[in-house]
């Protein structure tokens, strides 16, 4: 299924793009489509110069960070990982959108890739998309060429601006990404549509900068009425990650069913 309508996002206004410029959209980056796929088999040994796969954190070419969990125990099996792409707010790093997620993380095989978008935040919020998609499909080539990835195990989570950006990829991209984890999304504008991702939203009852009435409010009935699984969570807080959320959402994904891997 493809689109071309920009959705609403926060005080009823369109998304990035109000007309339809692109009345023929494809499958590329200007529409919003990453071409980077995982495989669950072990890949070959990194050329040199790939960089580092112990465990830690690790910084990738385009200014992304790689989170690598330690291993699960002496003589544990070899499995492929599950891989989260973490996308922080406007003004954000990614840095600091590690730390929503990071604390949470705690199995052996969860994979945590934050890339930092090119201007201050996300270009879909700006009119397009372009740069940051194409540094994120290279950073998730450079990923899946250096780990294997259960292609049922992964997801796109942001918050504010990250977590608009996160819907609009994890829309364009649903046959990637299993599912979406949105924290405090202000609107969604995916150009093109592809698979159906399951998709966790939260949002804070008292939020300043994206109040809920204009934001998850009136997004969340319309990812409901177009067919998407959706878990909303309100909470009596501001524009935030709750801890407790944090968990519950990547709890509801690793726990909840997982897409069938097509060959």
């Amino acid at each position: 299924m493809t689109g071309t309508d920009a959705e609403e996002g926060a005080g009823g206004a369109p998304g990035p793009e109000r007309a339809r410029p692109h009345p023929e959209a494809g499958d590329d980056v200007p529409h919003g489509r990453l071409s980077a796929r995982p495989s669950p088999s072990p890949p070959p040994a990194s050329p040199p110069g790939a960089g580092e796969g112990g465990p830690g954190t690790h910084r990738l070419e385009g200014r992304a960070l790689l989170r690598v969990p330690p291993p699960s125990g002496a003589g544990a099996p070899t499995r492929p990982y599950w891989l989260v792409v973490v996308l922080h707010e406007a003004g954000g790093t990614a840095e600091q959108a590690l730390t929503w997620l990071l604390p949470q993380a705690g199995s052996g095989r969860l994979l945590l890739l934050a890339p930092q978008a090119a201007g201050s935040t996300w270009d879909v919020t700006g009119g397009g998309y372009s740069p940051d998609v194409a540094r994120l499909d290279a950073a998730l080539r450079g990923v899946f060429r250096r780990f294997p990835v259960d292609p049922a195990g992964v997801a796109v989570a942001g918050f504010s601006d990250g977590a608009s950006c996160a819907l609009s990829l994890g829309l364009a991209n649903g046959d990637l990404f299993g599912a979406v984890l949105a924290f405090s999304p202000g609107f969604m504008a995916p150009m093109v549509h592809h698979g159906h991702p399951r998709i966790f939203v939260s949002h804070g009852r008292d939020d300043p900068v994206l109040p809920v009435g204009t934001c998850s409010r009136r997004l969340v009935p319309r990812l409901a009425q177009s067919g998407y699984a959706v878990t909303y969570r309100e909470f009596g807080g501001g524009h935030e990650v709750p801890s407790e959320l944090a968990t519950e959402a990547l709890r509801w994904w690793v726990d909840g069913p997982r897409p069938v891997a097509r060959p």
